[in-house]
């Protein structure tokens, strides 16, 4: 199967960040992609391994992103809708060691699956940035903007290239 790939911007909203991907695979092979933990910290960055996404239970893994090592990712899954859509609540751009991000707000990140004549439309919507510290929501929605335009490629390349992982 040979990769396509649409990545937009639906909104410019200050609270929020929409991306969508068409991934040239079956619906559950992306959302295996997703939702296996292991499989999400291939393509995500993320040490996940023997971790399990559970609706309502916090899951916890260090970046393996070069540069981002000493940082944790921390989310506690909201949602889990076999093949439509998996949520997580987590700090966004929560990367200073020095700084204590239990008292913020989280924000909500959403995918949402559609099968299409050419594969699966995978969609991310992150929401909820109006509720971050006006000191750091700019470079919150900076970085997660940049960081979801690259997360969009990583599992269009992992499922493609991962076809029976």
């Amino acid at each position: 199967m040979t990769s396509s790939k649409t990545s937009t911007s639906s909104s410019s909203s200050t609270d929020r960040i929409e991306r969508s991907t068409l991934i040239n695979a079956p619906v559950s092979r992306v959302w295996r992609a997703l939702t296996n933990a292991e499989e999400f910290g291939g393509w995500f960055g993320v040490a996940l391994k023997g971790k399990n996404f559970v609706a309502g239970q916090q899951v916890q893994g260090n970046i393996t992103i070069p540069g981002y090592e000493h940082v944790v990712f921390e989310a506690l899954v909201e949602r889990i809708e076999p093949e439509k859509l998996f949520s997580y609540r987590w700090h966004p751009y929560a990367v200073d060691p020095a700084v204590d991000y239990s008292k913020e707000p989280t924000t909500l990140v959403e995918f949402t699956l559609k099968a299409t004549d050419k594969g699966t439309l995978l969609s991310v919507v992150e929401s909820g940035f109006d509720k971050i510290p006006v000191a750091r929501r700019a470079e919150a929605i900076r970085m997660n903007t940049g960081g979801w335009e690259g997360q969009m490629d990583n599992i269009q390349n992992y499922v493609t290239t991962h076809k029976n992982a």
